[in-house]
Order: structure tokens, then sequence, then C-alpha cells
């Protein structure tokens, strides 16, 4: 099955479910979605999204590669399995979004924007990802990955964003797979957010992560022998093995302490065009202003996060972090 040519060709769901050697079966359930159901019922429930930006293709790819093996047996399925191409209309044209950023429309946040595009997908994907996480039996293991990449390069090439916890903290064990997978720097959210990630974790209990795993490319620009850590860690947890690991260390620890808003399009980064993602602020530098808005950088310890100028006026342009214990 190829799954990816079936999706950016626009092929429906196909009509029954197709057996899986193991006893399990693979159901298309819409349209750039998956269920793959080994036959014990008590597996752990993981959720693998990508493609939520049209123009991050790299995960979709991994994905793709993914399916294949595990219908030509070169993957024991070991986890019930949903897979997401998020975004098929905007993959197909290689553009971020179409009408609307996907990943500020979940939570609920699609009711805001019903005359984008992206909203009636993202109350979609909701439905699909609370649906399949309801039906896991008391005590089994909820994860959500949110593959990206990113439009700029990083500080560190591979990081996670951990959605807002309402006070509580990430396992140590959940950032050492972390650590193990390659990933450098985890941001810890300090406030709801309409991600998708987010959206998993508070209303299906899921234990969630966004992804940023290298830059944003086209399809058949991608160099996938960079992406080696997170696929080998990946294809781990599809054959059932934890998705927690103690004895590793975590990766640098980051949390959010605000956002930069932009207001109108008077808004104005005070930062080169090449400027990377971590990259550190100095103490008393305007990073930002929008009329009698200003962004000034404060004690020497914080760092940008996907600074992003272009944004529409009401979207976030931008992140400022510092370090986290």
């Amino acid at each position: 099955m190829e799954f990816l040519a079936l999706t950016l060709g626009g092929q429906p769901s196909l009509p029954t479910p197709l057996p899986l050697n193991n006893g399990g079966r693979m159901e298309h359930v819409a349209e750039g979605v998956l269920c793959l159901a080994p036959a014990n019922e008590f597996a752990p429930r993981v959720l693998l999204s990508a493609g939520v930006h049209g123009n991050e293709t790299a995960p979709v790819e991994l994905l793709d590669f993914l399916v294949r093996d595990i219908l030509a047996d070169k993957v024991v399925l070991g986890c019930h399995l949903m897979i997401q191409l998020a975004n098929p209309a905007a993959l197909r044209i290689g553009e971020r979004y179409l009408d609307y950023d996907m990943n500020r429309l979940f939570d609920g946040a699609h009711r805001r924007h019903g005359g984008a595009r992206e909203a009636a997908r993202a109350a979609q994907l909701e439905a699909l990802s609370a649906g399949f996480f309801a039906q896991a039996p008391a005590g089994v293991a909820r994860l959500h990955l949110d593959l990206h990449t990113a439009i700029r390069g990083s500080v560190f090439e591979r990081f996670a964003i951990c959605p807002w916890l309402h006070g509580a903290q990430p396992d140590r064990g959940q950032l050492g797979w972390l650590s193990g997978a390659g990933i450098g720097a985890v941001l810890l959210h300090s406030a709801p957010s309409p991600t998708y990630s987010y959206c998993t974790s508070r209303t299906s209990g899921a234990v969630a992560f966004t992804l940023e795993l290298g830059k944003a490319r086209p399809f058949g620009h991608n160099d996938l022998t960079r992406f080696t850590g997170i696929d080998r860690a990946i294809r781990r947890l599809v054959a059932g093995e934890a998705a927690t690991d103690p004895d590793v260390p975590p990766p640098r620890l980051f949390r959010a302490r605000y956002d930069i808003i932009k207001h109108s399009e008077a808004f104005v980064l005070h930062l080169e065009d090449s400027v990377e993602n971590f990259t550190p602020l100095p103490d008393g530098m305007l990073i930002a202003e929008d009329g009698e808005h200003r962004y000034v950088a404060s004690g020497g310890e914080e760092r940008i996060l996907f600074p992003n100028p272009s944004v529409s006026p009401g979207l976030r342009a931008g992140i400022v972090v510092g370090p986290a214990d």
C-alpha cells in the first residue's frame, strides 16, 4: 500500500479492513488516517501525526516508510497505532497552510475560525484521536508524538515541546526516552495552547510531545539519514517497547517565559532573518516592537524560539524561553 501516494492523490478511504500477518488488522478510517491494531487489546496506544504544516515533509516520509515496513513484516506491530497525515491539502501544494495555521486550531479553537479550511480538518482529527484513546482499557499507556520540522535552523537540531501539564512535571523517564531518540532540548510550556499535543494531553490523558526534527524541506529534498535516531526510537515504540528510559540523562530543559504577539502590520522583529531557534538574547536587547508594545530581553539567559514576523496579526511571532531545572 502506497499510503503517502494515496493520500496526496486524494484516494478515499478503503472500504474494508486489511488483515495483518500477526492476527491484527489495518483500517483506512479517513483521508490520510490509518489505524493498525494488533490482536492484543491491552497493547499501548500510540498516535503518530505529521504534516500539520504542509511544508514539513520529512516526518511524513518517515511515517510512509514505517507503514510500508509494517505491511512487509519488517516491523512487528506491538501497539494500537494511529497514523495521521494531518493536512493533506497543504501537503499537496507544499505550503505551510491554506487559510490558517492548523496547529493553532486544536482543543476547540477551530470553532472560532470556521471559515478556514483547516478548521474542519482539525475538528476531524480531534474526534479521531479522542475516539482512538477512549477505546484503551484502563491503565493502558497512551502516547502522542506530533512530528514537525522547523522553518529555521536551530542551536539544538532536534528538540521537543512538552505541553502545559497543569502544574505537573514531565516524567524523567519520558525525558530520558527523548534524549535517547536524539532530542537535544525540551521546551516546557507554562500555559494552555491550541496545539495538537496540548489537546491530546488535556482531553485524552496522553503523554504528548511536539517534536521538531530538523529543517523544513520539500518532498524529495530530505536527507532521511539525519532522522535515524528518532526513526529507530519510533519503531521500538511501535513494536511495543516502553516510551520511558530513566537511565538516560534528560535533554537541556527550557521553560516558555512569554509569547511575542504580532498585533498589527506595524510589527518589527529586530532579529536577522537567519537567526536560529534557541539563539541567546543579550540582556536589554530590543527583540521586537509593535506600536506601544515592546519586547525587551532580560537577564542574559533568555533565548528566542520560532521567530516569524510574517504571521498574520493576532498570532504569535516568537517565544522567549529561559532555562528550567
